[in-house]
């Protein structure tokens, strides 16, 4: 699940950190990079059990619907549809789920509140009042497919969700953005034939991985002195110091990248980077950015110190604020 977007992001926010704390502790700042990493895991799985939870929750209410129908006599009983719902009954068993909430002991428990409060947001929202008002038999697919559909308009922008996650961890606000995308994803691979031992994703795809983040992160502290020279030579009428801190730290980290990992295409590195600026810095950075960067890299090819191609065209993207 930890990818390498996530990893430049991650090494841009522990650079800043490491900055500021004015500790300069490298070996320090190394193992915050991977904790914070980790707690990016974390959040992917504490977010697949929220749909567990909720689903618990919307249990508890039919049941007491039931009942109620039951002691009054009434003939219509609660639509049982929403609470049958079959991937939320795979989800529940995965032994790789069901082993993070034993062993971290993170669950929703102490939050029902809030897991009531978001049951109630999906009961509003229209993708639910659809659902309930169909007849027919869903099959799993439809099931699965509802889940997707209610993450995507209940939770990835509900500032309710925001709040609780940031009392639990500082780190998990940052990685929402990214984490809702590979829990998406995470819905669309299931399949019913895989039962309980449906594989989630991975904490990192291989080794590789996990050595692209130890090294970006070191490059860009020891390299620092270097890279800010490389920045320097691109201001004109400018200097280093006037420049935005996390403007600065982007660029810095992208230099590293650029000139310690000679596969990967500088067109992918200016990209990501610009992209993280965009997040992170002011409205103006990302188009900023990206043309220093590509100023420097320039520079660099035509000093025979840059092995790599950039084409002439520059990022056509349109840079948004």
């Amino acid at each position: 699940m930890i990818n390498r977007e996530l990893i430049r992001l991650k090494v841009v926010q522990l650079s800043y950190a490491y900055y500021q704390n004015g500790s300069h502790k490298l070996d320090a700042a190394e193992n915050d990079l991977f904790t914070s990493l980790s707690k990016a895991y974390d959040l992917y799985l504490y977010m697949l059990s929220l749909m567990v939870e909720v689903t618990r929750i919307a249990e508890r209410m039919y049941l007491t619907g039931v009942q109620r129908a039951e002691r009054l006599g009434e003939k219509e009983m609660p639509n049982p549809r929403f609470v049958n719902n079959q991937f939320i009954a795979q989800l529940r068993v995965n032994h790789q789920l069901q082993d993070f909430t034993e062993n971290q002991k993170k669950t929703w428990a102490n939050d029902e509140d809030f897991v009531r409060r978001t049951y109630k947001r999906i009961t509003e929202s229209e993708e639910y009042k659809e659902w309930m008002e169909r007849t027919d038999a869903p099959t799993y697919e439809e099931d699965r497919e509802l889940w997707r559909r209610l993450y995507k308009a209940v939770l990835i922008d509900d500032e309710d969700l925001d709040q609780t996650l940031e009392e639990k961890c500082i780190f998990w606000n940052d990685d929402r953005h990214i984490v809702d995308t590979f829990v998406l994803k995470t819905i669309k691979r299931f399949e019913k034939k895989n039962g309980a031992h449906q594989e989630l994703l991975p904490e990192y795809r291989d080794e590789e991985d996990r050595e692209f983040a130890r090294r970006l992160f070191r490059a860009s502290m020891l390299g620092a002195d270097n890279y800010r020279m490389l920045i320097q030579q691109s201001l004109h009428n400018w200097e280093l110091e006037r420049l935005a801190l996390m403007d600065l730290l982007v660029m810095q980290t992208a230099l590293a990248e650029m000139l310690t990992f000679p596969n990967i295409p500088l067109t992918v590195t200016i990209n990501e980077y610009v992209d993280i600026s965009k997040y992170y810095s002011t409205p103006r950075s990302g188009g900023y950015i990206n043309g220093m960067l590509d100023a420097i890299a320039r520079r660099l090819i035509e000093e025979g110190k840059l092995k790599k191609e950039l084409p002439d065209a520059r990022r056509k993207e349109e840079m948004k604020d």
